[in-house]
Protein backbone atom coordinates (compact mmCIF):
# COMPACT_ATOMS: atom_id res chain seq x y z
CA UNK A 1 0.00 0.00 0.00
CA UNK A 2 1.31 3.31 -0.85
CA UNK A 3 1.94 5.99 2.15
CA UNK A 4 0.23 9.29 2.41
CA UNK A 5 1.64 11.87 3.72
CA UNK A 6 0.08 15.28 4.38
CA UNK A 7 2.30 18.30 3.48
CA UNK A 8 3.51 20.65 6.33
CA UNK A 9 1.40 23.89 5.49
CA UNK A 10 4.56 25.84 6.17
CA UNK A 11 6.63 23.84 3.57
CA UNK A 12 8.90 26.61 1.56
CA UNK A 13 10.54 24.28 -0.96
CA UNK A 14 10.19 21.09 -2.92
CA UNK A 15 12.03 18.90 -4.70
CA UNK A 16 11.32 17.98 -8.71
CA UNK A 17 10.54 14.65 -6.94
CA UNK A 18 8.40 16.15 -4.68
CA UNK A 19 6.30 18.13 -7.13
CA UNK A 20 5.81 14.66 -9.35
CA UNK A 21 4.83 12.83 -6.39
CA UNK A 22 2.19 15.49 -5.66
CA UNK A 23 1.46 16.13 -8.70
CA UNK A 24 0.34 12.52 -9.62
CA UNK A 25 -1.19 12.16 -6.11
CA UNK A 26 -3.35 14.71 -6.95
CA UNK A 27 -4.94 13.23 -10.12
CA UNK A 28 -5.08 9.65 -8.26
CA UNK A 29 -1.93 7.88 -8.91
CA UNK A 30 -1.05 7.40 -5.86
CA UNK A 31 -3.88 4.45 -5.63
CA UNK A 32 -3.49 0.84 -7.47
CA UNK A 33 -6.16 0.16 -9.60
CA UNK A 34 -9.33 -1.18 -8.67
CA UNK A 35 -8.92 -5.13 -8.06
CA UNK A 36 -12.92 -5.26 -8.32
CA UNK A 37 -15.33 -4.70 -11.10
CA UNK A 38 -15.24 -0.91 -11.39
CA UNK A 39 -18.61 0.38 -10.67
CA UNK A 40 -19.91 4.15 -10.00
CA UNK A 41 -18.07 4.57 -6.40
CA UNK A 42 -14.94 4.29 -8.99
CA UNK A 43 -15.94 6.60 -11.74
CA UNK A 44 -17.02 8.94 -8.95
CA UNK A 45 -13.85 9.22 -7.22
CA UNK A 46 -11.94 9.53 -10.86
CA UNK A 47 -13.65 12.28 -11.87
CA UNK A 48 -13.30 14.03 -8.38
CA UNK A 49 -9.46 13.69 -8.34
CA UNK A 50 -10.12 15.20 -12.50
CA UNK A 51 -12.39 18.22 -11.80
CA UNK A 52 -12.67 18.57 -15.33
CA UNK A 53 -12.72 15.43 -18.26
CA UNK A 54 -11.64 16.85 -21.45
CA UNK A 55 -13.64 15.24 -24.68
CA UNK A 56 -12.07 14.22 -27.40
CA UNK A 57 -13.37 11.49 -30.23
CA UNK A 58 -10.19 11.37 -32.40
CA UNK A 59 -10.70 7.32 -32.45
CA UNK A 60 -7.17 6.17 -33.95
CA UNK A 61 -7.24 3.83 -30.61
CA UNK A 62 -10.44 4.88 -28.32
CA UNK A 63 -11.47 8.29 -28.15
CA UNK A 64 -8.70 9.94 -25.39
CA UNK A 65 -11.41 11.06 -22.51
CA UNK A 66 -12.12 7.00 -22.38
CA UNK A 67 -8.45 6.36 -21.81
CA UNK A 68 -8.37 9.01 -19.61
CA UNK A 69 -10.44 6.62 -16.97
CA UNK A 70 -8.53 3.73 -17.74
CA UNK A 71 -5.22 5.30 -16.82
CA UNK A 72 -6.69 5.18 -13.51
CA UNK A 73 -9.04 2.81 -13.36
CA UNK A 74 -8.03 -0.04 -15.35
CA UNK A 75 -10.67 -2.15 -17.35
CA UNK A 76 -13.89 -0.68 -17.04
CA UNK A 77 -17.53 -0.66 -18.79
CA UNK A 78 -17.66 2.17 -21.13
CA UNK A 79 -21.52 1.98 -21.12
CA UNK A 80 -21.47 2.51 -17.74
CA UNK A 81 -19.65 5.12 -17.55
CA UNK A 82 -21.71 6.90 -19.77
CA UNK A 83 -24.86 5.81 -18.42
CA UNK A 84 -23.24 7.44 -15.27
CA UNK A 85 -21.77 10.96 -16.81
CA UNK A 86 -24.96 11.21 -18.86
CA UNK A 87 -28.08 10.29 -16.37
CA UNK A 88 -26.58 10.28 -13.14
CA UNK A 89 -28.17 13.98 -12.93
CA UNK A 90 -24.10 14.37 -11.52
CA UNK A 91 -22.16 16.04 -14.57
CA UNK A 92 -22.95 17.72 -17.59
CA UNK A 93 -20.91 19.18 -20.75
CA UNK A 94 -19.80 22.35 -20.93
CA UNK A 95 -17.04 24.59 -22.64
CA UNK A 96 -13.83 24.22 -19.60
CA UNK A 97 -10.82 22.94 -20.66
CA UNK A 98 -12.32 22.87 -24.49
CA UNK A 99 -15.35 20.80 -24.54
CA UNK A 100 -15.66 18.97 -21.28
CA UNK A 101 -17.85 17.17 -18.59
CA UNK A 102 -17.86 18.75 -15.31
CA UNK A 103 -19.76 18.78 -12.28
CA UNK A 104 -23.12 20.00 -12.53
CA UNK A 105 -21.90 22.13 -9.49
CA UNK A 106 -19.77 24.11 -12.06
CA UNK A 107 -23.12 25.33 -14.34
CA UNK A 108 -22.81 28.12 -12.38
CA UNK A 109 -19.26 28.88 -12.47
CA UNK A 110 -18.84 28.67 -16.18
CA UNK A 111 -21.87 31.41 -16.42
CA UNK A 112 -19.92 33.84 -17.64
CA UNK A 113 -18.27 32.16 -20.26
CA UNK A 114 -21.40 31.22 -21.69
CA UNK A 115 -22.72 34.67 -22.14
CA UNK A 116 -19.31 35.90 -23.65
CA UNK A 117 -20.42 33.11 -26.15
CA UNK A 118 -20.29 34.02 -29.43
CA UNK A 119 -20.77 33.01 -33.19
CA UNK A 120 -16.85 33.09 -34.70
CA UNK A 121 -16.37 35.47 -37.51
CA UNK A 122 -16.03 32.79 -40.23
CA UNK A 123 -19.18 30.35 -38.94
CA UNK A 124 -21.98 30.22 -41.96
CA UNK A 125 -24.64 31.34 -39.34
CA UNK A 126 -23.86 34.67 -39.95
CA UNK A 127 -24.25 34.90 -43.99
CA UNK A 128 -27.78 33.44 -43.10
CA UNK A 129 -30.28 36.51 -43.90
CA UNK A 130 -33.10 35.05 -41.15
CA UNK A 131 -30.67 34.01 -38.92
CA UNK A 132 -31.85 35.29 -35.51
CA UNK A 133 -35.24 33.80 -36.72
CA UNK A 134 -33.80 30.37 -37.85
CA UNK A 135 -31.54 30.62 -34.24
CA UNK A 136 -34.92 30.97 -32.73
CA UNK A 137 -37.08 28.84 -34.47
CA UNK A 138 -34.61 25.85 -33.63
CA UNK A 139 -34.46 26.58 -29.53
CA UNK A 140 -38.13 26.92 -30.26
CA UNK A 141 -38.26 23.14 -31.57
CA UNK A 142 -36.01 21.47 -29.27
CA UNK A 143 -38.67 22.99 -26.26
CA UNK A 144 -41.61 21.51 -28.09
CA UNK A 145 -39.65 18.17 -29.60
CA UNK A 146 -37.62 17.44 -26.80
CA UNK A 147 -34.09 15.65 -27.08
CA UNK A 148 -32.62 16.18 -30.65
CA UNK A 149 -29.30 15.55 -32.82
CA UNK A 150 -28.55 18.15 -35.50
CA UNK A 151 -29.08 14.71 -37.65
CA UNK A 152 -32.65 15.20 -37.19
CA UNK A 153 -33.37 18.76 -38.01
CA UNK A 154 -34.44 20.30 -41.78
CA UNK A 155 -30.94 20.51 -44.01
CA UNK A 156 -30.01 24.26 -44.35
CA UNK A 157 -28.13 25.14 -47.46
CA UNK A 158 -24.28 26.12 -46.44
CA UNK A 159 -20.96 27.47 -47.77
CA UNK A 160 -20.26 24.33 -50.64
CA UNK A 161 -17.47 22.21 -48.73
CA UNK A 162 -14.33 21.67 -50.42
CA UNK A 163 -12.25 18.69 -50.96
CA UNK A 164 -10.98 17.19 -47.75
CA UNK A 165 -13.04 19.62 -46.03
CA UNK A 166 -14.00 19.05 -42.15
CA UNK A 167 -17.27 20.84 -42.13
CA UNK A 168 -20.17 21.36 -39.58
CA UNK A 169 -24.02 21.68 -40.73
CA UNK A 170 -25.74 24.77 -40.13
CA UNK A 171 -27.98 23.07 -37.98
CA UNK A 172 -25.29 21.38 -36.15
CA UNK A 173 -23.76 25.19 -36.12
CA UNK A 174 -26.95 26.05 -34.32
CA UNK A 175 -27.30 23.64 -31.80
CA UNK A 176 -23.53 24.38 -30.91
CA UNK A 177 -24.48 28.11 -30.47
CA UNK A 178 -27.09 27.22 -28.14
CA UNK A 179 -25.06 24.97 -26.48
CA UNK A 180 -22.30 27.39 -25.82
CA UNK A 181 -24.84 30.15 -24.82
CA UNK A 182 -26.22 27.54 -22.11
CA UNK A 183 -30.03 27.82 -24.15
CA UNK A 184 -29.47 23.67 -24.59
CA UNK A 185 -27.38 21.25 -22.85
CA UNK A 186 -26.38 17.63 -24.25
CA UNK A 187 -28.21 15.01 -23.05
CA UNK A 188 -26.28 11.99 -24.07
CA UNK A 189 -24.20 10.87 -26.95
CA UNK A 190 -24.82 8.60 -29.43
CA UNK A 191 -22.65 5.46 -30.52
CA UNK A 192 -21.01 7.76 -33.59
CA UNK A 193 -20.58 10.20 -30.60
CA UNK A 194 -23.21 12.79 -31.86
CA UNK A 195 -24.66 14.77 -28.95
CA UNK A 196 -28.29 14.84 -28.49
CA UNK A 197 -29.33 18.10 -27.11
CA UNK A 198 -32.12 19.61 -24.87
CA UNK A 199 -33.06 22.30 -22.59
CA UNK A 200 -31.16 22.87 -19.35
CA UNK A 201 -34.19 22.88 -17.13
CA UNK A 202 -34.76 19.37 -18.15
CA UNK A 203 -31.66 17.96 -17.24
CA UNK A 204 -29.85 20.32 -14.58
CA UNK A 205 -31.24 20.32 -11.17
CA UNK A 206 -32.36 24.03 -10.64
CA UNK A 207 -30.50 23.51 -7.32
CA UNK A 208 -27.89 24.51 -9.77
CA UNK A 209 -29.24 25.70 -12.68
CA UNK A 210 -30.49 28.67 -11.38
CA UNK A 211 -27.86 29.86 -9.02
CA UNK A 212 -25.72 33.12 -9.72
CA UNK A 213 -22.03 33.64 -8.81
CA UNK A 214 -20.20 36.64 -9.11
CA UNK A 215 -17.13 36.31 -11.64
CA UNK A 216 -14.68 36.60 -8.90
CA UNK A 217 -16.30 34.02 -6.68
CA UNK A 218 -16.76 31.79 -9.77
CA UNK A 219 -13.09 32.45 -10.51
CA UNK A 220 -12.37 31.56 -7.05
CA UNK A 221 -13.53 28.10 -7.11
CA UNK A 222 -12.14 27.63 -10.28
CA UNK A 223 -8.69 28.03 -9.55
CA UNK A 224 -9.27 26.14 -6.13
CA UNK A 225 -11.11 22.80 -8.03
CA UNK A 226 -7.79 23.79 -10.52
CA UNK A 227 -5.34 23.44 -7.24
CA UNK A 228 -6.78 20.65 -5.58
CA UNK A 229 -6.62 18.65 -9.60
CA UNK A 230 -2.86 19.78 -9.45
CA UNK A 231 -1.89 19.46 -6.47
CA UNK A 232 1.20 21.72 -7.08
CA UNK A 233 1.27 24.25 -9.89
CA UNK A 234 1.97 27.68 -11.02
CA UNK A 235 0.34 30.56 -12.02
CA UNK A 236 -0.19 29.69 -15.60
CA UNK A 237 -0.98 25.88 -14.47
CA UNK A 238 -3.76 27.09 -12.51
CA UNK A 239 -4.85 29.30 -15.84
CA UNK A 240 -4.66 26.61 -18.31
CA UNK A 241 -6.53 24.01 -16.17
CA UNK A 242 -9.92 26.03 -17.07
CA UNK A 243 -8.70 28.06 -19.80
CA UNK A 244 -9.00 31.11 -17.72
CA UNK A 245 -6.75 34.41 -19.07
CA UNK A 246 -4.08 35.00 -16.85
CA UNK A 247 -5.50 38.75 -16.26
CA UNK A 248 -8.56 36.94 -14.81
CA UNK A 249 -6.74 34.50 -12.57
CA UNK A 250 -3.93 37.34 -10.95
CA UNK A 251 -6.11 38.94 -8.64
CA UNK A 252 -7.65 35.71 -7.30
CA UNK A 253 -3.92 34.09 -6.71
CA UNK A 254 -3.36 36.47 -3.47
CA UNK A 255 -6.61 36.35 -2.54
CA UNK A 256 -6.88 32.15 -2.51
CA UNK A 257 -3.27 32.15 -0.30
CA UNK A 258 -5.19 34.67 2.18
CA UNK A 259 -8.06 32.45 2.51
CA UNK A 260 -5.52 29.23 2.97
CA UNK A 261 -6.59 27.50 -0.20
CA UNK A 262 -3.03 28.24 -1.77
CA UNK A 263 0.03 28.31 -0.36
CA UNK A 264 3.32 29.74 -2.21
CA UNK A 265 6.30 27.11 -2.60
CA UNK A 266 9.67 27.42 -4.65
CA UNK A 267 10.27 23.98 -6.84
CA UNK A 268 13.68 23.56 -7.55
CA UNK A 269 14.67 24.12 -10.74
CA UNK A 270 11.43 25.98 -11.67
CA UNK A 271 11.15 29.86 -12.90
CA UNK A 272 7.95 30.72 -11.78
CA UNK A 273 6.61 31.05 -8.18
CA UNK A 274 4.60 27.63 -7.45
CA UNK A 275 1.45 27.11 -5.40
CA UNK A 276 0.72 24.63 -3.22
CA UNK A 277 -2.71 23.68 -2.54
CA UNK A 278 -4.54 22.93 0.80
CA UNK A 279 -5.45 19.15 -0.02
CA UNK A 280 -1.66 18.44 -1.37
CA UNK A 281 -0.31 15.22 -0.04
CA UNK A 282 3.16 13.54 -0.98
CA UNK A 283 3.14 9.89 -1.26
CA UNK A 284 6.77 8.25 -0.21
CA UNK A 285 6.34 6.63 -3.71
CA UNK A 286 4.24 6.39 -6.68
CA UNK A 287 3.66 3.15 -7.67
CA UNK A 288 2.13 1.10 -11.01
CA UNK A 289 2.34 1.83 -14.81
CA UNK A 290 -0.14 3.39 -17.15
CA UNK A 291 -0.70 5.23 -20.40
CA UNK A 292 -1.90 8.10 -20.69
CA UNK A 293 -3.76 9.90 -23.14
CA UNK A 294 -2.51 13.17 -25.21
CA UNK A 295 -5.48 15.31 -23.28
CA UNK A 296 -4.74 13.57 -19.63
CA UNK A 297 -4.68 16.56 -17.43
CA UNK A 298 -0.97 15.23 -16.33
CA UNK A 299 0.83 16.42 -19.48
CA UNK A 300 -2.09 18.25 -21.39
CA UNK A 301 -0.44 21.85 -20.36
CA UNK A 302 3.06 20.94 -22.05
CA UNK A 303 5.12 23.25 -20.27
CA UNK A 304 4.07 21.73 -16.85
CA UNK A 305 4.81 18.14 -18.42
CA UNK A 306 8.59 19.46 -19.58
CA UNK A 307 8.92 20.70 -16.01
CA UNK A 308 7.69 18.13 -13.94
CA UNK A 309 9.04 14.93 -16.25
CA UNK A 310 12.08 16.65 -18.48
CA UNK A 311 9.39 15.55 -21.10
CA UNK A 312 9.31 17.09 -24.15
CA UNK A 313 5.73 16.45 -25.75
CA UNK A 314 4.23 17.31 -28.69
CA UNK A 315 0.87 15.88 -30.26
CA UNK A 316 1.84 15.01 -34.39
CA UNK A 317 -1.34 14.52 -35.76
CA UNK A 318 -1.51 17.50 -38.11
CA UNK A 319 2.50 17.18 -38.44
CA UNK A 320 3.15 15.93 -42.17
CA UNK A 321 4.03 12.46 -42.04
CA UNK A 322 7.65 13.20 -43.20
CA UNK A 323 7.97 15.84 -40.18
CA UNK A 324 7.19 13.79 -37.61
CA UNK A 325 10.03 12.92 -34.60
CA UNK A 326 7.34 10.20 -32.44
CA UNK A 327 4.25 9.45 -34.87
CA UNK A 328 1.14 10.12 -35.00
CA UNK A 329 -0.61 9.63 -32.42
CA UNK A 330 1.68 8.75 -29.40
CA UNK A 331 1.21 8.33 -25.86
CA UNK A 332 3.36 9.02 -22.80
CA UNK A 333 4.25 5.85 -20.87
CA UNK A 334 4.27 6.63 -17.05
CA UNK A 335 6.39 3.66 -14.86
CA UNK A 336 5.94 4.92 -11.52
CA UNK A 337 6.39 8.83 -11.03
CA UNK A 338 8.29 9.16 -14.62
CA UNK A 339 7.69 9.51 -18.08
CA UNK A 340 10.15 6.52 -19.16
CA UNK A 341 8.60 5.92 -22.83
CA UNK A 342 6.23 6.95 -25.28
CA UNK A 343 4.64 4.84 -27.82
CA UNK A 344 2.35 5.29 -31.09
CA UNK A 345 -0.67 2.84 -30.87
CA UNK A 346 -3.42 2.51 -33.30
CA UNK A 347 -5.96 0.13 -32.86
CA UNK A 348 -6.62 -2.10 -36.28
CA UNK A 349 -10.17 -3.03 -35.27
CA UNK A 350 -11.01 -4.65 -38.48
CA UNK A 351 -7.84 -7.26 -38.04
CA UNK A 352 -8.70 -6.98 -34.55
CA UNK A 353 -5.08 -6.27 -33.51
CA UNK A 354 -3.04 -3.32 -31.25
CA UNK A 355 -0.45 -1.82 -33.88
CA UNK A 356 2.67 -0.48 -31.96
CA UNK A 357 3.74 2.04 -34.55
CA UNK A 358 6.82 2.61 -32.88
CA UNK A 359 7.79 2.86 -29.45
CA UNK A 360 10.61 5.10 -27.53
CA UNK A 361 12.15 4.80 -24.62
CA UNK A 362 13.08 7.97 -22.73
CA UNK A 363 17.05 8.65 -21.76
CA UNK A 364 18.54 7.19 -18.84
CA UNK A 365 15.64 4.51 -17.94
CA UNK A 366 15.96 1.22 -16.63
CA UNK A 367 14.90 -0.57 -20.15
CA UNK A 368 14.46 -3.72 -19.21
CA UNK A 369 11.67 -2.82 -16.39
CA UNK A 370 10.25 -0.40 -18.67
CA UNK A 371 9.35 -2.95 -21.29
CA UNK A 372 8.17 -5.07 -19.18
CA UNK A 373 5.66 -2.66 -17.32
CA UNK A 374 4.85 -1.60 -21.29
CA UNK A 375 4.37 -5.01 -22.54
CA UNK A 376 1.80 -5.51 -19.43
CA UNK A 377 -0.16 -2.58 -19.76
CA UNK A 378 -0.59 -2.87 -23.96
CA UNK A 379 -1.77 -6.96 -22.97
CA UNK A 380 -4.47 -5.22 -20.74
CA UNK A 381 -5.24 -2.55 -23.08
CA UNK A 382 -6.01 -4.98 -25.79
CA UNK A 383 -7.97 -6.85 -24.11
CA UNK A 384 -9.98 -3.93 -23.05
CA UNK A 385 -10.41 -2.93 -26.71
CA UNK A 386 -11.52 -6.37 -27.86
CA UNK A 387 -8.56 -6.88 -29.77
CA UNK A 388 -7.05 -10.38 -30.37
CA UNK A 389 -2.85 -9.59 -30.84
CA UNK A 390 -0.03 -6.87 -30.51
CA UNK A 391 2.25 -6.14 -33.10
CA UNK A 392 5.01 -3.90 -33.34
CA UNK A 393 6.00 -2.71 -36.56
CA UNK A 394 9.08 -0.60 -35.53
CA UNK A 395 12.28 -1.68 -35.43
CA UNK A 396 14.16 0.39 -33.47
CA UNK A 397 16.26 -1.05 -30.61
CA UNK A 398 13.95 -0.45 -27.55
CA UNK A 399 10.91 -1.57 -30.00
CA UNK A 400 12.67 -4.87 -30.56
CA UNK A 401 13.00 -5.88 -27.03
CA UNK A 402 9.08 -4.56 -26.44
CA UNK A 403 8.34 -7.02 -29.61
CA UNK A 404 10.56 -9.76 -27.41
CA UNK A 405 8.51 -9.08 -24.13
CA UNK A 406 5.12 -9.01 -25.87
CA UNK A 407 5.65 -12.80 -27.57
CA UNK A 408 7.05 -13.51 -23.75
CA UNK A 409 3.94 -12.58 -22.30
Amino acid sequence: MTGRVALPRKRQTLSTGEARRIALAAQGFDRPRPESATDTRHFRRAMRSLGVLQLDFVNVLVPAHFLVLWSRLGPYDRTRLEQFLYDSGEYTEQWAHEASIVPVSHWPLLAHRRADFRLGKNNPILGLPNREQYLAEVLALVRKRGAVTSSELDPVAGPRRRAGDWQRSIPRRALDYHFGRGQLAVRERLPNFQRRYDLPERLIDDSHRTVRANKADADRELLSQAAASLGVATQHDLADYFRMPPRDVAPRIPELVEQGELQPVQVHGWREPAYLARSARVPRRIGGASLLSPFDPVVWFRPRAERLFSFHYRIEIYVPRAKRKWGYYVLPFRLGDRLVARVDLKADRHKKVLLVQTAHSESGIDEDAGVASLADELHALREWLQLESISVKSRNRFSRLLARSIVAY
